[in-house]
C-alpha cells in the first residue's frame, strides 16, 4: 500500500500548495482572506478525511476479497482431491482386469513366437520335395 499512501500525500501536498497560491496571490481583503482561508481548510479536511474512509473501505474489500478467495482455493483444493479420491475407486478394479489381460495377451504372445519357431524349424530340417523331382 506504500504507493496508495504516496498517491494521497501527494494530492494532499499538492492541494495545500494550490491552496496556499491561490490565497496568497488572489487580491482580497484581509476579512475574505481569512474567509476563503477557512473555507479551503475545511474543503481539504473533508477531502483528507473522504480519502482516508475510501482508503479503509478499500483495505477492509481487499481483505474480504483475498479471505473469500483463500476459501475458494481451499474448497477446489478439496473437491479435487475428492474427485481424485473418487477416480482411483473406480479406476482400481478395472485396473486389476487390465493387468490380468495384459498377462494373458504377453502368454498368448510367447505361445505365438514358439509356435512361430517351432514351424520355422520344421520347414528348414523337412528336405525340399519340389527340387528333387525335378531333377
Amino acid at each position: 500500500m506504500p504507493n496508495g499512501k504516496s498517491l494521497a500525500l501527494g494530492f494532499i501536498f499538492g492541494g495545500v500548495v494550490g491552496a496556499a497560491y491561490t490565497l496568497l496571490s488572489a487580491p482580497s481583503s484581509g476579512r475574505d482572506l481569512r474567509e476563503n482561508a477557512k473555507l479551503k481548510s475545511e474543503s481539504l479536511k473533508n477531502t483528507v478525511l473522504s480519502l482516508k474512509e475510501e482508503g479503509m473501505q478499500l483495505k477492509d474489500q481487499i481483505a474480504q476479497t483475498s479471505k473469500e478467495g483463500a476459501e475458494l482455493i481451499k474448497e477446489l483444493s478439496e473437491d479435487v482431491k475428492t474427485s481424485v479420491e473418487s477416480w482411483k475407486k473406480t479406476v482400481e478394479p478395472h485396473q486389476k482386469n487390465i493387468q490380468k489381460y495384459l498377462e494373458q495377451i504377453e502368454e498368448s504372445l510367447k505361445e505365438l513366437e514358439e509356435k512361430a519357431k517351432a514351424q520355422e524349424n520344421n520347414t528348414d530340417t523337412e528336405p525340399d520335395h519340389e527340387i528333387i523331382n525335378h531333377q
